[in-house]
């Protein structure tokens, strides 16, 4: 993150009668002189420039600054050029003698972002952050500087010269700096971040001669709103969408905050972060986007879709990839976009970037030309990317078990979109997520093929991945129940967390600590800590609560309800969740993660408990049943009875009228 972006990102309704929107769209995929070409940008700036002229936007209001001009989906009307530095600078000044106050400006970048000594002492990390035009070069020692590059320093003077005449800022930066504690091997997203050493910037530069006191430098003022694609130290990436011709890459927070902007006709910024992280955080890496401003509480400029139906034309729904469905998604079809009876049913075929062919079981109406995604696809089996090596030890029984594990159809192959990426290192088997960096939250924290008393190589391969199939097709079952940007109105559940700080005795056992403090479990755990979380229902209806802890090794073990004890909240209600956490592995890292399921039924039903998805051999009991069937059907259909107490047993499809379902997740950092 950026200081100019460390605030960027967000617009507004405008009170002056003549209060204008404009903006400055980046995208650098093609660099003239660093070996650092990204996929992404070019297809990011024509999809972000299509959501702002569908929110009100005028064409000509916006500047294109793209090294793919011809993108697909390039709305026409925009000022283009090419994202060089002086082009930056200039359409910088340009949107500058155009702002009058009231209007509002945008600034979006997407592309490589890095870290550059800083040489005037105004940076408490001791390195200026920077964006990296397409031009941009290496170290240049003669003037101590990036050639080039765009220096946060330029960026937040920049934005302090709109902010002071009155002019709202919102900034969206899909790029990092953070290339802390990664160790990149290889996988199938692209990270947006260059290291400093692969810009050539000494590793012995002298400290700056004139640090600046904190005093002299002055927070922006006004009003603003920056949105930043990941946490500070969290690494940005892009990754592909659809296959063939129809490919398309797209950075993870553009694809995600572009839905959401379609989709949110009154949201607060605010609102629109949440419901970005909701769905960047259904996936396997951990990227989560952040936001800062004045202006995080201030709705959107124009307007957005009040519903989430999508036109059809000639039994194509006009929506694809890019608006989040997906191939065997069940939708009714309606003559109106919003309200009425649904007068058909279809599944998606395969759906492209921006359209979805529908297979109909009878013929539709005329009058159905509006779709509505009343259940999504089941999950797809676990897609393993080929493993990879990062030394010459013998991985002659790892590579077998891995190769049964598929046969047994436990996993598939799949490179173009995988679950995991197996690395063979130190003589043994590691999971990566799709971005393929190893030990991301330190050492020893991706998990590993670990043999436990009795067990060999090939038991120990097929309990890690059957434990990761299972977790990995339970979270796309709820994500894809969980609907469409539900903290557009805020979560229906707030969580507070709080730490008892504890440590182990002489003989390993856990010893209490005293005194709870608010704390976030993402920032750093210990063994022996207690987390205690306190669910309240804000929302108008009923919530029946379960509580599940997905470990590092991909278990899942239920944490509430225990006892019997009821489950249920009503509106207003509290309930407090202790755990502890205890390290198997004291000297590694881990990231794990507390899943919160809330389920809405009615008050007449039966309360819902969920911690029968932590139970795998429940699951595979049932595959028997399925006859030569495919078992992800009696798998789906498992989770809508236990959804639904009364069908337990059965395997029918859906009910459009199932519970409203909302899946939290709190990120764990486990340190030694």
């Amino acid at each position: 993150m950026i200081p100019f972006l460390s605030a960027c990102c967000g617009l507004a309704p405008l009170s002056a009668a003549r209060a204008e929107v404009m903006g400055l769209l980046i995208g650098v995929g093609d660099y003239q002189y660093l070996d650092a070409d990204l996929q992404g940008p070019g297809f990011d700036v024509a999809l972000m420039a299509e959501v702002l002229i569908g929110r009100g936007v005028a064409p000509d209001a916006l500047i294109t600054l793209t090294t793919m001009p011809d993108a697909p989906g390039m709305p026409q009307g925009t000022r283009m050029g090419q994202p060089t530095r002086a082009a930056i600078l200039a359409a910088m000044q340009d949107l500058t003698s155009r702002a009058e106050p009231g209007d509002s400006v945008l600034f979006y970048f997407s592309g490589h972002g890095s870290q550059a000594p800083d040489l005037n002492g105004d940076e408490q990390g001791g390195a200026d952050e920077i964006l990296l035009p397409m031009d941009a070069s290496g170290w240049k020692g003669a003037v101590a500087s990036v050639e080039n590059a765009l220096l946060d320093d330029e960026l937040e003077s920049w934005a302090k010269s709109l902010t002071d005449r009155g002019v709202r800022l919102i900034g969206m930066i899909d790029a990092c700096h953070s290339g802390t504690g990664f160790r990149a091997v290889s996988g199938q997203g692209t990270a947006r971040v260059l290291p400093p050493e692969a810009l050539g910037i000494p590793d012995d530069l002298p400290e700056p001669v004139a640090p600046l006191a904190t005093a002299d430098k002055l927070p922006l003022g006004g009003e603003f709103v920056f949105l930043y694609s990941s946490q500070s130290d969290q690494r940005s990436f892009e990754f592909p969408i659809g296959e063939g011709q129809d490919q398309r890459w797209h950075g993870a927070f553009t694809l995600a905050v572009t839905q959401v902007m379609r989709e949110a006709p009154n949201a607060s910024w605010r609102q629109v972060l949440a419901a970005t992280r909701d769905r960047m955080t259904q996936g396997s890496v951990r990227q989560e986007p952040d936001a800062e401003g004045t202006m995080l509480d201030t709705p959107l400029f124009g307007t957005g879709s009040a519903t989430a139906r999508f036109a059809v034309e000639g039994g194509v729904v006009q929506a694809g990839l890019l608006q989040g469905l997906t191939e065997g998604s069940q939708i009714s079809l309606f003559a109106s976009p919003s309200g009425g009876e649904a007068l058909a049913s279809a599944t998606l075929a395969k759906p492209a970037p921006n359209k979805t062919e529908v297979t109909f079981a009878a013929p539709s109406p005329e009058a159905a030309v509006w779709a509505e995604v009343t259940a999504p696809a089941p999950p797809a089996p676990l897609r393993l990317a080929n493993p990879l090596r990062r030394d010459e030890a013998d991985y002659t029984d790892l590579l077998a078990a891995l190769d049964a594990v598929v046969e047994d159809g436990i996993a598939v192959w799949d490179n173009s979109q995988p679950d995991l990426v197996p690395i063979l290192t130190e003589g043994r088997l590691a999971l990566t997520g799709p971005d393929g960096q190893l030990d991301a939250a330190g050492p020893g924290a991706s998990p590993r093929v670990t043999l436990r008393e009795g067990e060999d190589v090939m038991q120990a391969t097929f309990r890690l991945l059957e434990n990761a199939a299972h977790t990995t097709r339970i979270r796309a079952v709820l994500a894809g129940l969980g609907g469409r940007g539900f903290s557009i109105g805020g979560p229906p559940v707030t969580v507070a967390v709080e730490r008892r700080a504890a440590a182990p005795s002489s003989d390993q056992s856990c010893k209490r600590g005293e005194g709870f403090t608010p704390h976030d479990p993402a920032k750093g755990v210990a063994n022996c800590d207690e987390l205690w979380l306190t669910l309240t229902n804000q929302s108008g209806r009923v919530q029946d609560i379960t509580v599940l802890y997905q470990a590092r090794d991909f278990t899942l073990t239920p944490i509430w309800p225990v006892r019997n004890l009821s489950n249920r909240l009503a509106l207003g209600e509290s309930t407090r969740i202790g755990l502890r956490v205890e390290a198997h592995d004291g000297a590694a890292f881990a990231e794990e993660e507390i899943l919160i399921i809330a389920l809405s039924p009615e008050v007449s039903e039966r309360r819902a408990d969920l911690s029968a998805l932590a139970t795998p051999d429940r699951l595979r009991d049932i595959g028997p049943s399925a006859g030569a069937a495919d078992t992800t059907g009696a798998f789906f259909g498992l989770v809508s009875s236990l959804m639904e107490p009364e069908e337990q047993g059965s395997t029918r499809s859906f009910s459009p009228k199932r519970p409203a379902l909302t899946l939290l997740r709190q990120a764990v950092r486990l340190q030694p």
